[in-house]
Formats: structure tokens, C-alpha cells, sequence
């Protein structure tokens, strides 16, 4: 069993010459990056005591993030570099990480690359995007049409993407296996929404196998 740290020590870090520590800050779930800000040792303590970020603005002031929102950064897991020097934060965040522009990371302008080049992080977005319109439904969306005819039917379907992988899994045609992978894996996303299950649960269940 791999050792579960309950709290962050602070004696792992280094501050600079200005007394700051660079975190950056990301999503736990998809691996999107969130932010970059910056911590000094008091900030660090209440992140440690409270398990929710807490940062330093430019003028040396600290706040919990998203507090003036009702957002916040639930910190699940924290890691150092190996001088001690950054941190990496990896977060459940409530609410959006650029609430003046209200996008869910910092960094929502793509300027290098395609759409499709961002990895795994589409998971995480399309967990989103899945959620937002079972929530609000979107005329013309599949996946709003989907939530209205039920379990039964997402199950269904799945299932039927399923058995399509597996018979083009028999072909030599990557770009087939490809495409039916991505339908399994989005009608799952549907039935994992319908159930109440996020991507933290399975990729949680994942870790505890590989111990």
C-alpha cells in the first residue's frame, strides 16, 4: 500500500529571495492547467491546514481562491520539484480558475496546435460539456437527445458501439479502431453521467489496481 500523505509539509519548499513560492494548479481530474500564482509561507500553512489553495496577489496580499465567487480549489493532491523550489497543486475546482473571463483555466487561448492536439485533457472538457447539457439542453446536441430517452437507451447504445469496436478490432483499419473507440468512449461518458459517476471515481479505482 503506497503512502497516503493527509496533510502537505511545509518544510518541503524553498521560498525565493522575495519570499514567494510558484504553484501551479491543476485539474485532478482532466490534468488541465488551471493557473500559475504564487504562495508565500503563510499562504502554504493554510493551504496545508485547510486543504483549499490559497494564494498571494501581486501587492502581498492573501486570499483563498475564488472566495469573493463562491469558487473554490479543493486540493487533492501536492507535489514538489526536486529542489522544493515549485509546487504542483492538482485541484477539484469549483466554479472557473479566470472568473473575470469565466473560463474553467487560465490559459483558455490555444495558440499553437490543433483543437485536437490537446490529449487527455479532453476528457475532462467533455465531461464538462456532457454535464452542461444534460443540465441545460441544447437544441440539436446529441448528447441533450440522448439524456431524454433514458438509460435504457445510452446502455443500449453503448453497447452497441461496444460490439462495433470489437469487429473493428478484427480489421486492419487503425483509423476504424479509432472512430469506434471514440463512439464507446463518449457513450460511456453519457451512461457515467446518467449514474452519478466522474472521471475521479474510475481513474481513482485504476490507482488502487495498480499498487
Amino acid at each position: 500500500m503506497n503512502k497516503v500523505n493527509t496533510k502537505i509539509d511545509v518544510t518541503e519548499f524553498k521560498f525565493g529571495a522575495n519570499g514567494l513560492l510558484p504553484v501551479i494548479a491543476q485539474d485532478y481530474e482532466s490534468g488541465e492547467v488551471l493557473l500559475l500564482g504564487q504562495m508565500n509561507k503563510v499562504a502554504l500553512e493554510k493551504t496545508a491546514e485547510t486543504g483549499y489553495a490559497h494564494y498571494v496577489k501581486p501587492t502581498g496580499d492573501m486570499y483563498k481562491f475564488g472566495a469573493h465567487g463562491g469558487n473554490t480549489q479543493e486540493v487533492k493532491a501536492a507535489f514538489s520539484d526536486g529542489s522544493g523550489e515549485t509546487m504542483l497543486i492538482k485541484v477539484k475546482q469549483k466554479g472557473n480558475a479566470n472568473t473575470a473571463d469565466k473560463t474553467f483555466t487560465c490559459f483558455p487561448k490555444q495558440v499553437l496546435g490543433a483543437y485536437n492536439d490537446i490529449g487527455g485533457e479532453m476528457f475532462g472538457r467533455l465531461e464538462r460539456i456532457v454535464a452542461e447539457h444534460r443540465k441545460n439542453p441544447v437544441e440539436g446536441s446529441y448528447a441533450s437527445f440522448m439524456f431524454t430517452r433514458g438509460l435504457d437507451r445510452i446502455a443500449k447504445k453503448l453497447g452497441e458501439e461496444a460490439v462495433e469496436l470489437v469487429i473493428a478490432a478484427k480489421n486492419t483499419d487503425k483509423q476504424e479502431v479509432v472512430s469506434e473507440s471514440a463512439d464507446v468512449l463518449y457513450h460511456l461518458m453519457l451512461l457515467l453521467n446518467v449514474k452519478g459517476v466522474s472521471l475521479s471515481q474510475i481513474t481513482a479505482e485504476l490507482c488502487k489496481r495498480n499498487r
